[in-house]
């Protein structure tokens, strides 16, 4: 969900009235008052988009981690203390962790393609950009059913790697530390995999 269009205005976190107010529609939010979430909603979500875009330079994935951060209110407003400070500066909080982790993820992915796949796997390919034209999108969602079900022919070692490199967004030393194998394992298993998925995925669309 997009935020509402309009000139952008940053709340003052730091405003004692507005906190307050703030602090009241998060507590009614957490006993399911709709209403009062649709007021945090008018509230915090131009900033926090901003917030998301200006991390992620991206407006779709700016909107996905607000979307994400808002739900994240609704189910856990319960949860909020006043030691994290205003539910604002929770909220933007959220915001920059989860926006920073997503710009974690891409890097990881890209190292990991930079040393392993082949080179007409089709990982990549479009860089963080959804494709604008609607056949484009069509035929990246169809890609992505495939690989998904290229996936699940893979030996249980090899798909559990790929799936962590590239669904889970770990970095190799990661997905080592947590499978308790020798990095070199690892990286064969990503590897092999990968090249599997080629071989399924070629089959499948043959040239």
């Amino acid at each position: 969900m997009p935020p509402r269009s309009g000139t952008l205005t940053l709340p003052d976190p730091i405003d004692p009235a507005q906190a307050r107010q703030d602090l009241d529609l998060l507590q009614r939010t957490a006993k399911g008052d709709r209403a009062a979430f649709a007021g945090l909603y008018d509230r915090f979500s131009r900033p926090l988009f901003s917030t998301a875009l200006r991390i992620l330079g991206d407006s779709r994935e700016a909107e996905d981690v607000v979307h994400d951060v808002f739900l994240t209110l609704w189910q856990r407003s319960m949860e909020f203390s006043e030691d994290r400070g205003s539910p604002f500066s929770w909220a933007v909080t959220m915001t920059r962790n989860r926006a920073i982790d997503r710009v974690r993820q891409r890097r990881r992915r890209a190292e990991i393609l930079a040393d392993a796949p082949p080179a007409d796997l089709g990982y990549g390919e479009a860089g963080a950009n959804t494709p604008a034209d609607s056949a484009e999108a069509l035929q990246a969602r169809e890609r992505a059913s495939a690989v998904r079900q290229a996936l699940a022919t893979l030996p249980n070692d090899q798909q559990q790697a790929v799936e962590m490199a590239f669904f889970s967004g770990l970095t190799q030393q990661e997905i080592a530390a947590n499978l308790h194998q020798p990095l070199g394992t690892v990286k064969a298993r990503i590897r092999r995999g990968l090249l599997k998925l080629r071989d399924v995925l070629v089959g499948k669309n043959p040239q």
